[in-house]
Parts: C-alpha cells; sequence; structure tokens
C-alpha cells in the first residue's frame, strides 16, 4: 500500500469585525505561516506586507464552488492555503458552502472563529445586548429583507439591525409605530471596530432630530434596547486620546517597533517608514584599536550617547569573547534613560546620567565632573557614537580638561524614498502627526520625502531634535519632560485629548488634523 502525501490543512479564517488584530492566536498563527490566500476585498489590508500570494478571484456566496476548487489546487499542490473572510462567515453561512465542497474533495480544512460583526461591534462601541427586560438578541441583515412589526416591537430582545444605518430614522420610527417607547435606547455605528468608527447614541424619540444633526452617511448597524444605552457611558474604542490618528513613525527599521506599541495603546495607527539604516563604520580599525585600549587600561570613561552606541560595543565584545566584566573599572555614562537601559540589558550600570528634564549632550556636560589631575590621572574619555554626531560633547569635554577618543563606532545611512501614497501623505497632510525620535530621522525623512504639511503635529523627542526639526522650518508642537519613547507617545496623546476636549466643547465631532484640515478647507471654498 502506497504511503499518502499529508496534505496541508486549508484554514478557513474569520476576520471578524475589522480590526485586524481581532483575528485569533489560530487564525494569525495560519496566516503568518500561509504561501497562498483567497480574500474577501473588505479585508485585504490585512494580508499587506506579508509573504503570501493572493489569488485573485471573485468571493461572492455564489461563487463558492470556484473558491473551493483554488484552494484543493493549492493545498494538492503542498502550499499552505488560506481563506480570509470579512466579518463572521460562522454567523451569516457564507464558510458552509465552501466547507462542503472542500470536505468533499477529502482535503483536510479547520474553521477559525474571530470576534464576530455583532458582539465585537457592541463591545468597541460599549453596547450591552442584554439586561434588565432584555433576554435575547434578535439579528437582522436589512439586505436580506425588512424587519417585520412583531421583531420591532418586542421589548425582551436587543435588536440589532445590520447594514441599516442609513436607515436608522426610519426604523426607528417603524418601532414607535410598533409600540416601543420613545425613551428606549437607540445606538448607530459606523466603521465598527476599526479607526473610523462613529457612534451616535440616542433614543427612539429622538432619533430624527439626532441623526439629522450628525450628517453622517455610511454602512454601518442599529442596536436597539433598553440595555443598549451602555454605550454613552462604556464606549472606550472611541473616546481614547489619539483614536484614528495616523502617526508617521520615521525611525530605523529595528527601532521602530516600540515606539509604535506605545502608540496603539493611544488608539493611533503607526505607519513605519524607514529613514535610515545603521551600518558598521567603513574602517574598523579606529574601533578595534578601542576595544584593545579598554582591555589595556587606556580609558577612564567610556560615554554612551545612544542605544546603538550600546549595541555596536556589545556586537565588537562578542566578536572578542568579551563581556560586560572587561568593563569593570571603567566609568560610564549613558546620555539618557534609555540608554541606561540598554547598558543594563548588557549587565552594566552607568555610573553618570543626566536628569530626567536633561538627557541631551548638553545635559551630559552639565553633570560631568571636571577632570582633576590627581583624581583623574588617565583623563581620557572613549567616546563611540554616529558619524554624524554633535561636535558639541567632544568640545565640552574638552573644555573640562578631558581627553577624547571620539571614534565613529556606527554609520547611519539613509534609506529609500518611502512608496509613492506615503510621499504624498506627508506633503499634504494626510498624516495627523509625526514623531521624530533624533535628529537623524528629520533630516532623512525630508531629505527623502519632504517636509510634513503645515497642519501635521510634529512631535520631538527631545531639545536637539526640536532644534533640528526647527532649522528645517517644522513647529513643533509636542516635546516631552523626559527623552524617552514612552515619554513621547504620552505627550503626543495628551496633546490629542487637548484637540479632542476643544473639538467637543465647541459641538465639532473631528478632532484629527487631518479630517479638520479638510474641513477647513470646505468652509473657507463656501465663504
Amino acid at each position: 500500500m502506497k504511503n499518502r502525501k499529508t496534505l496541508p490543512a486549508i484554514a478557513l479564517i474569520a476576520a471578524g469585525a475589522g480590526d485586524p488584530e481581532l483575528l485569533s492566536v489560530r487564525g494569525a498563527a495560519m496566516l503568518a505561516a500561509a504561501d497562498v490566500a483567497v480574500c474577501d476585498p473588505e479585508v485585504a489590508g490585512i494580508l499587506e506586507g506579508r509573504d503570501i500570494e493572493v489569488l485573485d478571484i471573485p468571493t461572492a456566496p455564489t461563487d463558492a464552488p470556484s473558491v473551493a476548487k483554488a484552494l484543493v489546487e493549492q493545498a494538492r499542490a503542498g502550499r499552505r492555503a488560506v481563506r480570509l473572510y470579512a466579518g463572521d462567515p460562522i454567523l451569516d453561512g457564507r464558510v458552509n458552502a465552501e466547507a462542503k465542497a472542500i470536505h468533499r474533495s477529502k482535503v483536510p480544512f479547520e474553521i477559525l472563529p474571530s470576534a464576530g460583526d455583532v458582539t465585537g461591534v457592541a463591545a468597541y462601541a460599549g453596547i450591552g445586548l442584554v439586561g434588565h427586560k432584555a433576554k435575547q438578541v434578535r439579528i437582522v441583515d436589512l439586505l436580506s429583507g425588512d424587519v417585520d412589526s412583531e421583531t420591532l416591537a418586542d421589548a425582551s430582545a436587543t435588536l440589532v439591525v445590520r447594514n441599516a444605518a442609513d436607515s436608522a430614522a426610519g426604523i426607528a420610527k417603524a418601532a414607535l409605530a410598533a409600540g416601543r417607547t420613545p425613551a428606549t435606547g437607540m445606538v448607530v455605528v459606523r466603521g465598527g471596530t476599526t479607526v473610523e468608527q462613529q457612534t451616535i447614541v440616542t433614543t427612539l424619540g429622538d432619533a430624527a432630530a439626532d441623526l439629522k444633526a450628525a450628517k453622517l452617511l455610511g454602512n454601518g448597524d442599529v442596536y436597539i434596547g433598553e440595555a443598549v444605552g451602555s454605550a454613552g457611558s462604556l464606549g472606550w474604542f472611541e473616546s481614547r486620546p489619539l483614536f484614528g490618528w495616523r502617526v508617521l513613525v520615521p525611525r530605523t527599521k529595528d527601532q521602530a517597533g516600540e515606539l509604535s506599541a506605545q502608540l496603539r495603546l493611544f488608539g493611533a495607527v503607526p505607519v513605519e517608514v524607514p529613514t535610515i539604516s545603521v551600518e558598521p563604520p567603513r574602517t574598523p580599525q579606529q574601533m578595534e584599536r578601542a576595544i584593545e585600549g579598554i582591555e589595556s587600561g587606556r580609558y577612564q570613561w567610556i560615554a554612551f550617547t545612544s542605544v546603538n552606541a550600546v549595541r555596536s560595543i556589545r556586537e565588537r565584545f562578542e566578536q572578542r569573547g568579551l563581556d560586560a566584566r572587561h568593563l569593570a573599572g571603567l566609568k560610564i555614562a549613558a546620555i539618557g534613560q534609555a540608554t541606561a537601559e540598554a547598558l543594563q540589558d548588557f549587565g552594566v550600570r552607568a555610573d553618570l546620567v543626566p536628569p530626567a528634564d536633561a538627557q541631551s549632550s548638553v545635559g551630559l556636560l552639565e553633570v560631568w565632573p571636571d577632570r582633576d589631575p590627581e583624581l583623574d590621572p588617565i583623563g581620557r574619555v572613549f567616546l563611540p557614537r554616529a558619524d554624524i554626531a554633535t561636535e558639541k560633547l567632544v568640545a565640552g569635554l574638552q573644555d573640562l580638561g578631558w581627553e577624547v577618543d571620539d571614534i565613529t563606532a556606527y554609520r547611519t545611512v539613509r534609506a529609500a524614498p518611502p512608496a509613492a501614497h506615503i510621499r504624498e501623505a506627508i506633503k499634504t497632510g494626510g498624516f495627523d502627526a509625526v514623531v521624530f525620535t533624533s535628529s537623524s530621522t528629520v533630516r532623512n525623512l525630508v531629505g527623502i520625502a519632504g517636509k510634513p504639511h503645515a497642519t501635521t503635529v510634529i512631535a520631538a523627542i527631545g531639545p536637539e531634535t526640536a532644534a533640528t526639526a526647527a532649522e528645517h522650518g517644522l513647529k513643533v508642537a509636542v516635546q516631552p519632560a523626559q527623552a524617552k519613547i514612552e515619554a513621547l507617545a504620552a505627550a503626543l496623546a495628551e496633546h490629542g485629548e487637548s484637540l479632542r476636549q476643544a473639538a467637543l466643547e465647541s459641538g465639532e465631532r473631528t478632532w484629527r488634523p487631518s479630517k479638520r484640515r479638510g474641513a477647513g478647507r470646505r468652509r473657507a471654498a463656501k465663504a
């Protein structure tokens, strides 16, 4: 009997309510391992940046046989195939037809759920689905037919009408006619779980006026019942200070993750654009001699001015079979807390760090001691730095009586220009903010993509970065007290919250700089 070749299982994955982070852990793992995918166009963005071939075939419910056939062919060829659905195909039944066809082919498959449309949107909008008299949930899709009077009248159930946002006023009127009370809660959600989410909390009696005043259009769902009013107080998603903000993160590719993660906590959508890459010096001989100088006792101090400098020394040590113990007896200075933490990861504790509000070259010089020939007989400082670093620190240390070995430990190389649509968004105000974490990111972003639009909020991590931004004609609106990634993200969030509160107090619904820019142009055109 011949051994049958084991075929990879086809993964039928529900993308869920809209937020790509709502994918199940299993679903995300299957996507990460996939070779080829069939994807609903509404969720194609989830596959961007992944090394996955996307088959260009229709995915309407009537196309189930051809979708299943394509997936089976890929699996039989030994490729790991996935089917990515928009929304909840388990609830609406779309997954069944394709799964049955795959089952008949004898190819293994698995069905992976995610946060469904109804519950996912309700969770993000803070909507209660059951409570008090409402003990059940009824779901009606307006695309499949109208809501009957009996369903509208039933106060024992929370009613969810899918794809009904633009018909919400008519539904409210019909529910009142069916016997519902004017005080019954009604919530309309457009773009649920995405950065375009917009929620209107009202009642059946006030719905007509509130919906007219909101002037919103677009696909969405309607929730009716006495439990849904919790959206007014529990709507956590849209209340985050940077909700929906597109924030440009121009950093070295391997350092963008931490800042992006911090920004996401505040509701932002970070867009990472590599502007520089960190490479070894062209001639390594100076660094080799400096490492030998560390071993021979040539230096009294080593001053680290960046995380990259720490990384560079650490890599050199590892290449030579050395470790943190070979820094014993040396005094260690770090320009800021992030650099000090990188040293700590290396097993080294910094002896000198400027105060939190002065973590820069100037701040380091202010706390650096004058050299005393008797107490400091060696009197030499090793300064490993970038090839384009400032000369201020070298001159300042020399003024204090120290000899300095100023050595290029790494080079910062300008990256290639970003994609055309990114450059266009930078120049036209498509980004709400840009966060600069070093002077080099300012220079390189302007060099490869041009200056950000005047309406874009400029955030700089410290005074030197802010000064470089000013030199390039950029007005810095946000600068944290501490030159740290967490402080930079928090300072931008505080600024965003102030804009949000000001907009709410003036009766506006939009406080994102990119959106307000468009509204301003329209008002000017009418005037």
